[in-house]
């Protein structure tokens, strides 16, 4: 049934590319909208129907006039309803690619525009699922949203993850609440063999990075009998899956206490206290500190977060990440291995591959690449939105 009450109509501007929307794009800048007293009164979430130039209706979108990203497309038909039927359709969707890929629920459900969700981050842990909301429309839909998602999925209990720089940019407040259930305790999460402590209340983002799982894999199938090093581990990622490898050792580096806690909780479960061990402190001066030691590993692997979140910051971060490489390359002992990660979209696959490199040569090593990973694809990329392609990892093996 159609909406109850007209909606407003946005237009796009002159210099807009409609074409590109129409092809798919899902995002409408704020200097390609006209931008009238009447758009810019709309509350932050309103859904309206986006018209060309020539006025054609092009589908429904939500606006934000607070937001650089002013509009986002929600639907093609711009009489939709977007209400718990509409959610549950587009979380079946998702959750049946899941369901294939993994035998297990433990995986990212929804990753925002390419799920059809616009914005809308749900990792699934179990029998609990984590929902960042992380623009206006979710927010303000956040009750069907949950409803659906507990329809469709048959989870106990949802967390909202209100906390980040993206909302921030939406104008929305940072807050964590349980909406359905109750959740008292980690949530241990099993994966590539090792298992994980997510805490969904209090850790970084939902509380556990699902997008290395294939990246985690291809350094476990490195790890058999090699000692290990993971700078930011954050819980473990790869240093626990490198143990459920057969790692000789694995030390974990991080500068928050709490993770670290959790990484070593997580290791004491799989029997593998004994081979795992933690470094509290900042990444950079740590790893200084392992080669005035004379420290040596067969594996080394850094996952930082993200140095150039956005355009501005782009030199800085590609500065940053062969700093890594070259703190990183002298750790690792001859014929070992380095992975490099970088989860900043502003960085493309080639820019963070030259950085790596020159990072990699200024630490008075050289190598070859044996592997370029990217997310996994619970982490579906939407072709026409290069943002949702945002991971690269690089595994280089390095000279004698």
């Amino acid at each position: 049934m159609p909406p109850t009450a007209p909606r407003p109509v946005v237009r796009l501007s002159i210099k807009a590319e409609a074409r590109a929307i129409r092809f798919g794009f899902p995002w409408v800048y704020a200097d390609e909208l006209v931008l009238d007293r009447r758009t810019k009164a709309l509350a932050p979430g309103t859904l309206a129907v986006l018209e060309d130039t020539e006025r054609k209706p092009m589908g429904l979108v939500t606006v934000n006039p607070r937001s650089k990203i002013i509009a986002r497309m929600l639907d093609a038909d711009p009489e939709a309803v977007i209400d718990r039927d509409w959610f549950a359709a587009r979380l079946a969707t998702a959750l049946a690619l899941r369901a294939r890929l993994f035998a297990e629920p433990f995986y990212r459900l929804v990753h925002a525009e390419a799920d059809g969700l616009p914005g809308v981050i749900i990792d699934r842990f179990g029998d609990v699922a984590v929902i960042q909301p992380n623009a206006a429309w979710a927010e303000a839909l956040i009750e069907p949203l949950a409803e659906a998602l507990t329809e469709v999925t048959g989870v106990a209990s949802i967390v909202k993850n209100g906390t980040g720089r993206v909302r921030g940019l939406e104008g929305l407040a940072e807050e964590t609440v349980v909406l359905r259930g109750a959740v008292d305790a980690p949530v241990p999460v099993r994966m590539n063999g090792a298992t994980y402590l997510a805490d969904v209340l209090g850790g970084q983002k939902t509380g556990l990075f699902y997008d290395q799982r294939p990246n985690h894999a291809f350094a476990q199938a490195l790890s058999n009998g090699a000692r290990v090093l993971d700078v930011f581990a954050h819980v473990g990622g790869f240093g626990l899956a490198a143990l459920a490898g057969g790692a000789a050792t694995t030390l974990a580096v991080d500068s928050s206490a709490p993770a670290l806690a959790l990484a070593t909780d997580a290791a004491a479960r799989m029997g593998m206290a004994d081979r795992f061990a933690t470094r509290q402190g900042d990444a950079f001066a740590v790893l200084e500190a392992l080669a005035t030691e004379g420290a040596q590993f067969d594996l080394v692997i850094c996952d930082p977060p993200a140095f150039a979140p956005n355009k501005q910051a782009l030199e800085a971060g590609l500065r940053a990440y062969e700093r890594v490489a070259k703190l990183a390359a002298p750790l690792v002992a001859p014929g070992g291995y380095l992975g490099l990660c970088s989860c900043s979209h502003a960085a493309d696959l080639s820019a963070f591959r030259a950085a790596s490199a020159r990072g990699i040569g200024r630490g008075g090593r050289r190598g070859q690449i044996i592997h370029t990973g990217f997310a996994g694809p619970d982490h579906p990329m939407l072709p026409q939105l290069a943002e949702s392609a945002y991971l690269k990892a690089l595994f280089f093996r390095l000279d004698g």
